[in-house]
């Protein structure tokens, strides 16, 4: 009986001393590091200068996806990361075509269990629309990121090798995971809808300057103050998987003095959407109406934008949308009222659609 209860005893004794073993050799070892994938497009981010003092009239997209991650040893530390260079290109020149390419292979590559999360190095000009089109069509809660730099790689301060570090930690943290995607620059992270550039050439260019940042990335930590409430990635209807082209949608800037030419030009090249970039609250200047109003009657379908960069165009404010079957664009700016109407018009040409579809995304 004695030896049966030592018997117990030790082996109890045996057991804690196992698990308080197990519970040491869990703290020492490294926490296991998400896998993070970098797709480079280009842009200043992989430009260089002539000098290490230019930071205006460099060239752009010379750069490596391989160089751009040897030039941050540490993002090895936050992530396992892989690269692949998917364009080389000056993001001005970021067309259609090149948006359902990344988009396929980014919903690719987030289906597979091994990827955690995804960075997209890009030239900032139209940074803020591709990530706008991705946020649209990528089917997957799992971070993507979208990042550039204002100066490029060769430069005294370039922005480039922080900003990369800041996107890589960002995507592989449980943060980002259904936020959608999102923009990282300046040591700010931003929601695609809504950021936009606001300056030509100063680091921290990116803002939502009527809605605001979504937060920070400060000491190797992103810290969220908000999310979007606006339908994004798997919330939406979109599904670029089988497209090889998208509808011809194009912008028509409105002025002082403007005249219907841009208009009738636009409708003549085959656009299948318009979007008018209106003064003040999406107005329709008299010279202009009629042209809209034709094209419209062609089946092309309107949208009303404003030029403003804030604020809501009001749906039958200063015109009658109803009567002449236009959409209002909300508060998206012209560019981006334009990708939406471009997925949109892939889905719909129904205007009453389309409009739930700007008070939606």
């Amino acid at each position: 009986m004695l030896f049966q209860r030592y018997s117990r005893s030790a082996a109890a004794l045996f057991g804690f001393l196992f698990c308080v073993a197990l519970a040491a050799q869990a703290q020492t070892q490294p926490a296991k590091l998400p896998n993070v994938t970098i797709l480079a497009t280009g842009g200043t981010i992989a430009g260089t200068g002539a000098t290490s003092t230019t930071t205006v009239g460099y060239t752009a997209a010379t750069v490596g996806v391989g160089a751009l991650i040897q030039a941050v040893p540490e993002i090895t530390k936050v992530a396992n990361v892989t690269g692949e260079q998917v364009f080389q290109i000056a993001s001005e020149n970021m067309g259609n075509e090149h948006w359902l390419t990344l988009a396929k292979r980014v919903n690719v590559l987030l289906a597979q269990a091994n990827v955690d999360g995804i960075v997209i190095t890009h030239g900032t000009d139209t940074l803020e629309e591709t990530a706008y089109f991705l946020n649209l069509v990528v089917k997957s809660k799992k971070p993507v990121v979208v990042v550039g730099s204002m100066r490029p790689s060769t430069a005294l301060s370039a922005d480039g090798p922080i900003n990369l570090y800041n996107a890589v930690l960002l995507a592989g943290s449980q943060e980002a995971v259904g936020r959608g995607v999102l923009v990282a620059l300046n040591d700010q992270i931003q929601s695609a809808r809504d950021v936009t550039k606001t300056n030509t050439t100063t680091a921290d260019t990116f803002k939502a300057t009527e809605l605001g940042m979504l937060g920070y990335i400060q000491g190797g930590k992103p810290y969220f103050y908000r999310s979007p409430t606006r339908k994004h990635t798997v919330e939406t209807e979109f599904d670029v998987s089988s497209l090889s082209v998208l509808p011809q949608v194009e912008i028509a800037y409105a002025h002082a003095n403007v005249g219907p030419v841009a208009v009738e030009a636009l409708v003549a090249s085959g656009a299948k959407g318009l979007v008018h970039a209106g003064v003040g609250n999406g107005s329709l200047p008299a010279k202009v109406r009629p042209a809209l109003s034709a094209a419209r009657k062609k089946g092309v379908i309107i949208v009303r934008s404003s030029r403003v960069g804030q604020g809501i165009v009001a749906r039958n404010g200063e015109a009658n949308d109803d009567e002449l079957d236009f959409v209002a664009g909300d508060n998206l700016s012209p560019q981006k009222a334009r990708i939406l109407l471009m997925l949109a018009l892939t889905k719909t040409t129904n205007t009453k659609d389309i409009q739930k579809m700007f008070g939606t995304y």
